[in-house]
């Protein structure tokens, strides 16, 4: 994961998309005029987007002085100071709006981790992510992810084999699947299959399978997939995963959780920015 070049790549898009040939208001001021500006979250959250917020000012003035009160991923509660930044007024309001948004949805994709990591404690299973992401912040978001405490599944398409049911009826069946992704694998992706049925799931680890996606099952059949599975690959439950069903699903002894609302279903987290000027 190429954080550095994800940042500023994301960061220079979303500038363009928002200033254009010229942020109009903002060019009301003296060019002169410099100004501070203190950023506040009005709710409790986990935070995270520092670097993307950083080089939204940074990109556009290098000059500017960002001072942080709070640490990358630290937990917060609501009316907490989150930093102080110094420059010229032009560069801070031309910023804000951008610099503002990464900080509030990747703080809200940490925060929703979080609060699943939280939920499952003390047992075995992990929190994962999915490839539900808003389209062109994938790395972003998973970046959140982890700084919530969850973990990453393969970034795209490239990067690992999940074999889903319109692969497996396209292929002509669990084994024949299986088959073909132990005979074309070159790169020795790691593969996944999703099974939706004790019977598939049977199939799946009798032809070999080590990572299985049980697809909606429900808590007993999760029961009765530990049981049968016995160790021999690795079971990951999702669907209909939410904070009042993942303590449950994690008790029943599943190694992972993947979750798609995660970055799908997010709520920003309220933030504000104040400004003013410096005599």
């Amino acid at each position: 994961m190429n954080i550095a070049s994800e940042i500023h790549n994301s960061v220079r898009q979303a500038l363009a998309e928002d200033i254009g040939a010229g942020d109009a208001t903002a060019s009301l001021l003296p060019a002169d005029l410099q100004a501070r500006a203190r950023v506040i979250t009005r709710e409790p959250a986990i935070i995270c987007g520092q670097p993307w917020f950083e080089a939204c000012f940074n990109q556009l003035d290098s000059t500017c002085q960002i001072t942080w009160h709070v640490a990358e991923g630290q937990q917060v509660t609501a009316d907490t100071l989150l930093c102080e930044i110094s420059g010229s007024a032009r560069s801070l309001l031309t910023a804000e709006r951008t610099a503002l948004n990464f900080l509030q949805t990747l703080s809200a994709v940490a925060t929703a981790t979080h609060r699943y990591v939280e939920a499952i404690k003390g047992s075995r299973a992990v929190i994962m992510d999915t490839r539900k992401t808003l389209p062109g912040l994938r790395l972003a978001e998973k970046y959140a992810v982890k700084t919530g405490g969850g973990e990453n599944q393969r970034i795209g398409l490239f990067d690992g084999i999940l074999i889903k049911e319109n692969h497996i009826a396209a292929a002509g069946g669990i084994t024949a699947v299986l088959d073909l992704a132990k005979r074309n694998n070159p790169g020795n992706l790691p593969v996944q299959i999703e099974v939706e049925s004790l019977a598939e799931l049977d199939e799946a680890l009798q032809a070999g399978a080590k990572l299985i996606l049980l697809d909606n099952f429900t808590l007993d059949m999760m029961r009765e997939a530990v049981a049968l599975t016995a160790g021999r690959a690795k079971l990951e439950a999702s669907g209909n995963v939410n904070l009042q069903t993942v303590g449950q699903i994690a008790a029943t002894g599943v190694d992972r959780i993947s979750i798609g609302g995660l970055t799908k279903h997010i709520q920003a987290i309220d933030l504000s920015m104040r400004l003013e000027l410096l005599k």
